[in-house]
C-alpha cells in the first residue's frame, strides 16, 4: 500500500515562508511525477507546480517566482518551499504522486493546511 504524508502545513503571516514536506512510503518514487495541489474554500482544486523524474518542473502562474518545487529520490520525497506568502494562497495542500511507467497509477496525500493571515 502506498502512502504520501505531508507535513509543513501551518499559520503563516503575510510575506513569510513556508516548506511543505511529502514522503513517499515506496522506494520506487523515482518514477514518479510528484505534484503539489490546493484546495481553498469554496473552489476547485487545483495544480500548484509538478516535478517530474528528470526533473522538469511546472508552475501555476499564480505562484510562479515565489514557490519552488524539489525532490529528493534518495528521501523520496518531493518539497515545495513557498515564500512570499499571499492569503490568497491560504488553501489545503495536497500532495500527488502519478506513476510515469505505468499508465493510470496515482496516489495523493492526505492534504496540509496552510493558512496565511496578520
Amino acid at each position: 500500500q502506498v502512502q504520501l504524508v505531508e507535513s509543513g502545513g501551518g499559520l503563516v503571516q503575510p510575506g513569510g515562508s513556508l516548506r511543505l514536506s511529502c514522503a513517499f512510503s515506496r522506494s520506487i518514487f523515482s518514477i514518479y511525477t510528484g505534484a503539489w495541489y490546493r484546495q481553498a474554500p469554496d473552489k476547485q482544486r487545483e495544480l500548484v507546480a509538478s516535478i517530474t523524474r528528470s526533473s522538469s518542473t511546472y508552475y501555476a502562474d499564480s505562484v510562479k517566482g515565489r514557490f519552488t518545487i524539489s525532490r529528493d529520490n534518495f528521501k523520496n520525497t518531493v518539497y515545495l518551499q513557498m515564500n512570499s506568502l499571499k492569503p490568497e494562497d491560504t488553501a489545503i495542500y495536497y500532495c500527488n504522486a502519478v506513476n510515469e511507467i505505468r499508465s493510470g497509477v496515482t496516489h495523493w496525500g492526505q492534504g496540509t493546511r496552510v493558512t496565511v493571515s496578520s
